[in-house]
């Protein structure tokens, strides 16, 4: 709470709210409408879906689908088991032709199966509109050294074989009983024939167009390396060998005869599945089984409902839980040390599938608990019940697992997040839940049910390491939408469970032991007004975060700043950031505004363990403020942190680290420095570094060669990013010099890492003098006097936007940031920057924009090229 108390008092727009002024309700920017407009399209589309249910299935009644799902045959529940196995054989083949088309060698197969069908095993369950399979896979693939722009073509390349599994399906539906194809009987045979044999001809030309060379394929910001022709074919035949066998698990759980085209039933299956994607409810509850019982008329038959029932169960259910049961298994014996080899390998790389395993677990917990509240009790618990509590515990636990249902629902998203907090919330509200499942009717089964969620959960402990400083979480549309479907679901079950009831206002007060009536209708208001109190607390009771005044240092800081290992955290002490710091001052991030941006420079400054909460708290602060989330030059360590906040990377360019280990100046490869150290001192140059309490005496002769410099460059100063020419600033480092005689013609201030791990230079500038090896001599000298003072690294520094293709087949931000960087090499000079760095024979290592995904990226990137390029400062320094 103390981290974000004190930040967006001064953002430089009106249109950010300040600290007196009443916080914007909805900062409409385009990717936040969106944000809005999906999640709420999803939400109608399952509302309509639930009137579509109600409006087939008026005829029966709750008992007669129990009573049928009770009565389904081993045969046929056995025989929808094997389809399930055969289609998530099928899923997990896609991972390992699009890994093998993408990124061939570098994953072995046995992982790349392992996360397409774990990976699909929880995205079916949870819903595509919490964490969609993309997102699952990065988590892993990232942990294999994957980078992002491969993962999501491995992903796009997966996506390739269903929707096309999806076409040609019902392609084949239209062509071989065009009469029996519902919803399109009434544009007639031909037309059916036509549009069929149409999209089947346009697959077959894309195999043959395939067939003759490598094709890449680019929309937007993505470009996808297609299969080969054998490639796509075989992710074709595992897609239809995935839909067909998903399709077949509910066929054979149907009853016979229910219904009448295998071509029909393939085609609606088709339909229900995508219309299951678009809605926000998890799984696609309501939306797909609505479809399916309108496009096949099976609402009044209850052994087809029960069937649906059982689908549920098999292909949704069964698969989630094994993939729960697998991960268990593999982290207990993870943690006892009785697991090595490839599969121990298998289970650190699929750790990533913990969070959002965890997230499912939450919300089938939660569903376990809604499904209870809203149906009637087992014959004969109740009655035993009474026996040994009264009546108001009963009434009272029945509410009180409603209440669990909606927080395993909220806590869902902080499980999802890794949040330490979420997970003791968690296990606390399951071990609720299984005394008031045991209390409201004796169902102990739910019982067991949610204490074994709670043992899952402690399982998997590690895995839920963040404790951010803002103690809320913070819940998104989407989360909302889901939630909000469910609940809805869960109220219309309880409406067709109890329609047999006559309703009457003494229903209200009614309080008895066979009340089960009574007491839905109790707990559908009270989880309609949880769900309502949180809709209005996520839409105006937030916390206001702020931004700190600009130009106002912590005094932390500093501190901070001298034991930092790298040596950029000294960019803190410019006096052009804002800064939010951790409540024990011992960490912050440095930041600034630029265009719609809230720009964080590099990674927080902080310890490993502080890390991960600066920077999500850096993130809510720019969401809350309406300004997109950025990291400027970052490495690579952390770029999951950054994907699970829903952001991309970009590489801009490489940053050089000379190992001071090994570096000397011996062998042929060092003999131009050897000859710039020796000519610098043949030309009568003088190497010294002035200790910066000495610094202020040399002020006028260190500014007159930036000035020099800065005429020869015909550029001005940068900012942000780099340090720019101050008095103040250049007084508070060590400044090694090079001089002719009394006169200084060069100079470098340097930056020094906390417990000598690295030695860096900001500013590096010079006369025009007849030298023209003095800075090559200067930074010889210096690497020399590092190795000799212990430093393990010296750090050159990034060579910003360099590294970036602009080849035709370049994602269009790739070529966008090297149009940049060519047309900006007169102003800025980053080529001779990377030119300069080369000859000390560095170790480079990519650099990073976090930024968000679509249009936003191009925005981010523009925003901070306008930043770094030097426009004015707005503060200064104290």
């Amino acid at each position: 709470m103390a981290l974000v108390k004190r930040m967006q008092s001064e953002l430089a727009s009106p249109e950010t709210p300040r600290a007196n002024d009443q916080p914007k309700l909805f900062p409409w920017s385009g990717h936040r409408l969106s944000a809005v407009l999906l999640p709420i399209a999803g939400v109608v589309i399952a509302l309509l879906a639930l009137y579509v249910l109600e409006q087939h299935v008026h005829a029966i009644s709750f008992r007669e689908i129990r009573d049928d799902l009770y009565a389904l045959s081993a045969s046929r529940l056995a025989l929808a088991i094997l389809f399930t196995v055969v289609s998530f054989s099928a899923v997990a083949f896609y991972d390992v032709v699009a890994v093998e088309t993408i990124a061939p060698g570098r994953v072995s197969k046995r992982v790349s199966a392992m996360a397409g069908a774990a990976g699909y095993a929880i995205s079916n369950a949870l819903g595509f509109s919490l964490l969609t399979g993309g997102a699952l896979r990065y988590r892993v693939y990232a942990a294999q050294g994957i980078e992002l722009a491969d993962i999501g073509r491995i992903v796009g390349t997966s996506w390739f074989a269903i929707w096309f599994a999806f076409a040609i399906m019902a392609a084949i539906a239209m062509v071989a009983e065009p009469d029996q194809i519902p919803w399109l009987a009434t544009l007639g045979p031909a037309v059916d024939v036509s549009i069929g044999i149409a999209v089947l001809a346009a697959i077959a030309a894309l195999v043959l167009w395939l067939s003759r060379g490598a094709r890449t394929v680019g929309v937007g910001s993505f470009s996808l390396r297609l299969p080969t022709s054998r490639g796509a074919l075989m992710q074709i035949a595992a897609g239809l060998v995935d839909m067909t066998a998903a399709a077949a698990c509910l066929y054979v759980l149907l009853p016979s005869g229910s219904v009448g085209s295998f071509s029909a039933f393939i085609l609606v299956y088709v339909v229900a599945v995508i219309l299951g994607i678009a809605s926000h409810a998890p799984g696609g509850v309501g939306a797909f089984e609505a479809t399916i019982i309108a496009g096949l008329g099976l609402g009044s038959n209850s052994e087809a409902l029960a069937g649906l029932v059982a689908y549920r169960i098999v292909y949704t259910l069964l698969p989630f839980l094994v993939a729960v049961a697998g991960l268990v298994v593999s982290e207990i014996l993870r943690h006892r040390s009785r697991i090595a080899g490839p599969v121990g390998a298998a289970s650190l790389f699929l750790e990533p599938l913990i969070p959002p395993l965890s997230a499912g677990i939450a919300f089938f917990g939660a569903a376990v608990l809604l499904i209870s509240a809203v149906t009637p009790s087992l014959e004969g618990r109740i009655e035993a019940l009474s026996e040994v509590i009264p009546l108001p515990f009963l009434e009272m636990s029945h509410l009180g697992a409603s209440f669990v249902a909606v927080g395993l629902l909220i806590v869902a998203r902080g499980l999802a997040k890794r949040l330490r907090r979420a997970w003791f919330a968690a296990i606390i509200l399951f071990a609720s839940g299984a005394v008031f499942s045991f209390f409201k009717g004796l169902d102990w089964e739910e019982a067991v049910a949610l204490s074994m969620m709670a043992l899952t959960l402690l399982v998997f402990r590690d895995s839920f390491y963040r404790r951010p400083f803002n103690g809320d979480m913070h819940l998104s549309w989407g989360w909302l939408a889901s939630m909000g479907t469910m609940v809805f679901a869960a109220i219309w079950l309880g409406l067709f469970a109890f329609r047999h009831v006559e309703y009457d206002n003494e229903l209200w007060w009614q309080f008895a032991w066979e009340g089960d009536a009574p007491r839905f209708l109790r707990g559908a208001v009270f989880i309609v007004t949880l769900l309502a109190a949180v809709l209005v607390d996520t839409l105006i009771n937030r916390r206001v975060l702020t931004l700190a005044p600009e130009g106002r240092m912590p005094e932390s800081v500093p501190a901070v700043v001298a034991d930092a290992p790298s040596s950029s955290a000294a960019l803190a002490l410019l006096g052009d950031k804002r800064f939010l710091v951790s409540p024990d001052q011992h960490g912050f991030v440095m930041y600034q505004r630029s265009g719609g941006s809230l720009i964080s420079m590099g990674e927080p400054v902080a310890a490993d363990e502080s890390m991960s909460g600066l920077a999500w708290a850096f993130h809510e602060l720019a969401d809350k403020s309406g300004l997109r989330t950025v990291f400027y030059e970052v490495g690579p360590e952390h770029l999951p942190m950054f994907l699970d906040m829903g952001l991309v990377a970009l590489k801009l360019g490489e940053v050089a680290r000379v190992d001071l280990t090994t570096f000397s100046l011996d062998g042929p490869k060092r003999q131009p420095l050897r000859y710039a150290d020796r000519r610098a001192d043949k030309d009568g140059l003088t190497f010294e570094i002035i200790p910066k309490e000495k610094v202020p005496e040399i002020i006028p002769q260190l500014s007159e060669v930036s000035d020099e410099w800065l005429e020869m460059k015909s550029g001005g100063e940068k900012r942000f990013s780099l340090g720019y020419f101050d008095p103040g600033y250049m007084s508070l480092f060590d400044v090694a010099v090079l001089k002719r005689g009394e006169r200084i013609v060069a100079f470098a201030n340097l930056w020094r890492g906390g417990g000598h791990h690295e030695m860096a230079v900001d500013l590096m500038r010079y006369r025009q003098d007849d030298c023209k090896v003095m800075m090559d001599a200067l930074f010889t000298k210096l690497m020399l006097i590092a190795k000799a003072e212990g430093y393990h690294w010296f750090n050159l520094g990034a060579a910003p936007l360099s590294g970036l293709t602009d080849r035709r087949t370049a994602s269009r931000w790739n070529r966008l940031g090297s149009l940049i960087y060519q047309k900006g090499r007169d102003l800025y000079h980053f080529d001779g920057l990377r030119a300069f760095k080369d000859k000390f024979g560095p170790v480079w290592t990519a650099n990073y924009l976090i930024c968000p995904p679509g249009l936003d990226t191009a925005r981010a990137l523009l925003d901070v090229t306008t930043l770094i390029s030097g426009r004015p400062l707005v503060g200064k320094r104290k």
